[in-house]
C-alpha cells in the first residue's frame, strides 16, 4: 500500500528537516503548470525551461524564508513570474532573433487547421502586454483562481480581472478571423 501523498506544506517542512525527495516531489507536482506559464509568457520553450530551471534554484535556495502564508505553488509561482519579467527586460535591452519553432503536428481531424490555429493564438497572446499576458496564462489557462493570480502577480484581484478583461477584448480582436472561419 502507498503511503499517503504529503501536503505542499508538509514537504516543505520535510525538505527543511533534510529529506532529500521532498522538493523533488513539489517540482513534479508544480513543474508541469510552471513550465506552461513561463512558455507563454517568454514564447519560447527553451527560455521557459530556464526560466523554471533559474526559479526553481531560487525557490530551493530560499525555501528557508518561506513563511508559509501562503500556498507553496503560489510562491513558487511568484517567483517564477519574477524570473520571467526579468528575463522579458533583459531582452528589450538587448534584443535576439528567436531561431522558429519546428511543429509535428497531431493526426487529428484537421492537424494542419489546429497547428495554424494554435500559432495564431500564440502570436495574439505576444501581441498583449506582459502583466495582461501573465494574468490571462493564469487565470484563463491554467486555471487559477483570480485570488491566487493576484497573490502571484502581488496586484489587488480586481486589478486581475481588469487585466483579464483587456487582454481577452484584445485577442478577441486579434483572433476574429478564427471565429469567422467556423462559419
Amino acid at each position: 500500500m502507498p503511503a499517503p501523498s504529503r501536503s505542499d506544506h508538509e514537504l516543505v517542512a520535510a525538505h527543511r528537516g533534510g529529506d532529500r525527495r521532498a522538493f523533488d516531489e513539489l517540482v513534479r507536482r508544480h513543474g508541469d503548470r510552471m513550465w506552461a506559464v513561463a512558455v507563454r509568457t517568454l514564447r519560447h520553450s527553451d527560455d521557459a525551461a530556464d526560466a523554471v530551471q533559474e526559479a526553481l534554484v531560487a525557490a530551493y535556495r530560499r525555501i528557508d524564508g518561506f513563511r508559509g502564508e501562503a500556498a507553496v505553488a503560489t510562491w513558487l509561482h511568484r517567483i517564477l513570474v519574477n524570473v520571467c519579467i526579468d528575463r522579458l527586460r533583459r531582452e528589450r535591452a538587448h534584443p535576439t532573433v528567436p531561431w522558429p519553432e519546428r511543429d509535428v503536428p497531431d493526426r487529428r481531424d484537421d492537424p494542419v487547421r489546429e497547428v495554424t490555429t494554435r500559432l495564431d493564438v500564440d502570436e495574439a497572446l505576444a501581441l498583449l502586454p506582459v502583466d495582461q499576458r501573465l494574468a490571462i496564462e493564469l487565470v484563463d489557462v491554467q486555471g487559477w483562481p483570480v485570488a491566487d493570480a493576484a497573490t502571484i502577480l502581488q496586484v489587488a484581484p480586481g486589478t486581475v480581472k481588469s487585466r483579464c478583461a483587456r487582454g481577452r477584448l484584445r485577442l478577441a480582436r486579434l483572433l476574429g478571423h478564427l471565429r469567422e472561419g467556423d462559419r
